[in-house]
This record gives C-alpha cells, structure tokens and sequence, in this order.
C-alpha cells in the first residue's frame, strides 16, 4: 500500500551519460499505481535511456528515482526486479534455442530461487490462458515463433516476475498493423488486471490512445506533459509525431 499522495514510481532530476553523451538531462516523471504511462518522442530522444536507467542497467550521473518510497539508485538489476519492476526489451530478445516453457520459467526465476514453485505454475498457466497462441506452441523452440508471437512470448515472460510496474520498450516495431494492435490491446487488458505500466511505443497515436498519460521527450528533457487527450489535441505533437493535425480522439 502506497502512502497517501505517493506515486508508484518518480524519477526526480535524473541524468544518464554513457559513451561521453549525456542522454538524460534532468529528466522528471511519476507513474502513478493503476495507470498507463506513454513516453513518446523521436528516435535518440532518451525513451529506452529511461527504462534502462529504472531498471538499473545504465547507472545514474545525477538525480533520484523511487519505487514504492525506496530508493532504485544503485541498486541491480536482480534487485529491482525483486522490488517489483520488470523491463519487456527492445527487440523482444527471447531465447531462441529453448522452449516457449522454459523462456517464460525465466521469467520467474527469482521466484523459483525462493521455491515459489506452485505459484510458478500457477502463473505459467494464467499466461498460457492470455496468450493462446503460446499454449499451443508451447514446447517450440523460441526461435522458431513469428515476431508477433516471440513478443506475446517476452511479454508473458515478463508478467511470470509478478511485476508491480511493467516497463515495455517499443511492443509493436516491427510487427503487422494487425498484429500491433493485438499487442496494444493486451496492453490495455493488462492495466485492466492491476498492472501498471510505462510505456515506449514509436507509434505516437496508438500509445497516446491506450495510455492515461504521456509524457514527450526530446534530446534528453521532458517538453510535454499531460492527459494523452491533451497531448493528442496539440498542435506540436500533432505536428512533429502524427504527420498532421488530429482532431479526434
């Protein structure tokens, strides 16, 4: 249970340099329990840079964040995952040579260490009954899945960590319009379940619309917040991410 008027997570000032680049300049974001949070922007605008800094997989040069009131500066990545933050990657990056079963007992393999192994069975089952495609190649190689299929498949290895916070880094690249918007509505089904969820999706429209809030992001710093519906009736974004004025939601 979070204290009242705290949220989820908070990134206070934060900035992330790698490579001699700052690619994070003071951002400042929250997410608050039960919501659908988009980051939106161009490419190198600093989208998977924040995901990869909550995750603890790019250190931190200056600022805070907060999970759940604790502290994620320094901490490992195991670590945050045990807090209750899971990172679905760019790219999918499933296991090509084991089993749909085995990619997402992965998934939950903190929680085997701790022999959780009835409720690893419980949920590689509820994942099963979301992705039915799964189930029913469940003892294919990963390898051999279609992209639609392989990020239905890193998706459910993702929820088998019982994450508190999901983070998804661009779900649909690469995918058919179809099958993009299968991903998204399974994004939207998920919040409906109790996940909380931040977003990066290339596709501006379609995340504004599943997502409750969004915040734009350009060379490192937040230039926008707000209501996805306010964003989507801004003339800049419209501009800059949609091609042309939008005027309905």
């Amino acid at each position: 249970m979070l204290p009242d008027g705290h949220s989820l997570l908070r990134l206070q000032s934060v900035r992330v340099a790698y490579d001699g680049v700052e690619a994070l300049k003071g951002i400042s974001l929250h997410v608050n329990e039960g919501e659908i949070v988009a980051l939106v922007g161009a490419n190198g605008a600093g989208k998977s840079t924040t995901l990869n800094a909550i995750s603890g997989i790019l250190p931190l040069r200056a600022g805070e964040m907060e999970f759940l009131g604790q502290s994620l500066v320094g901490r490992r990545p195991d670590e945050i995952v045990a807090l209750g933050i899971t990172q679905v990657p760019e790219g999918r990056q499933v296991f090509s040579e084991m089993t749909v079963l085995d990619n997402l007992r992965m998934g939950a393999y903190l929680r085997l260490r701790r022999r959780d192994r009835a409720g690893v069975r419980e949920d590689l089952e509820r994942i099963l009954a979301m992705f039915p495609l799964l189930d029913e190649r469940r003892r294919q190689p990963a390898g051999t899945l279609s992209g639609g299929e392989q990020q239905m498949l890193a998706v459910g290895r993702a929820l088998m960590a019982r994450p508190r916070l999901l983070l998804l880094d661009e779900p649909t690249i690469g995918l058919a319009p179809q099958v993009a918007h299968q991903i998204l509505e399974t994004i939207a089904r998920l919040r409906e379940q109790g996940t909380t969820i931040l977003l990066v999706e290339q596709n501006v429209l379609a995340s504004l619309r599943v997502a409750d809030r969004g915040y734009v992001l350009e060379t490192g710093r937040v230039v926008l917040e707000g209501p996805s519906e306010e964003l989507l009736r801004n003339r800049d974004v419209q501009r800059a991410y949609l091609g042309k004025d939008y005027e309905e939601v």
